[in-house]
Formats: structure tokens, C-alpha cells, sequence
């Protein structure tokens, strides 16, 4: 989920992690290490897949984008979103509700 902090804290796809793109831009190029003291949680593995989302697919896009130029190489995009995934009325996390957050051992949601 590539959203902003307070979008992703009002609901998010399960098992999703939250890296805000438009306000960390360089976050897939970071170390491991800065990765993990900036956003509290491990940075995904390159050779990971990772599919990346946001409200509408713009910043989503740009996301993925950037995780090529970092080394990714299984990256995808939810094209629709988080937009579509309401209206589809998928399930959702959210960070106000605790133990709310579930995780992943597949691909990662970003």
C-alpha cells in the first residue's frame, strides 16, 4: 500500500504494509537496516514479489516503477486499487482496530 499513513490507518488490504511513495520515494533504494529504522518493519526482498497499490493506481504505478530501477523484478500493479477493491467489497485491515493487521508469508501488498 503506497497511500499516505492516515489513507492506509483507515483501511487496507490484509496483509498489506504500508510504504507512503509520494512522501518516501527513495524507500526501495534504502538499506535493509534504514528501511527497518524508518518504517518499523523489514524491507521486502527483490527477489520477492511485490504488488503494489494505492487509491486509484496513479501512485501505485509510479511505485512500481521505482521498484524496477531498485532491482525488483516480480513487481505488479492492482490497477484499480484500493477504489476498486472497496467497491468490490473486499476485506480490510485496519490500524485503529487492534490485532486487526494480519500477516503474509505469499506476496507482499504494497
Amino acid at each position: 500500500d503506497v497511500r499516505e499513513p492516515a489513507e492506509y490507518a483507515a483501511g487496507s488490504i490484509p496483509t498489506a504494509i504500508n510504504i507512503p511513495i509520494a512522501s518516501h520515494p527513495d524507500a526501495l533504494f534504502l538499506s535493509p537496516d534504514e528501511f527497518q529504522d524508518r518504517f518499523g518493519f523489514a524491507k521486502p526482498a527483490a527477489t520477492k514479489e511485490v504488488v503494489f497499490y494505492c487509491k486509484a493506481g496513479v501512485r501505485s504505478s509510479a511505485a512500481a516503477q521505482l521498484a524496477r530501477q531498485g532491482g525488483y523484478e516480480r513487481v505488479g500493479e492492482y490497477r484499480g486499487s484500493w477504489l476498486d477493491w472497496e467497491r468490490r467489497g473486499g476485506a480490510r485491515s485496519r490500524d485503529d482496530v487492534p490485532g486487526d493487521k494480519v500477516g503474509g508469508t505469499g506476496e507482499s501488498r504494497v
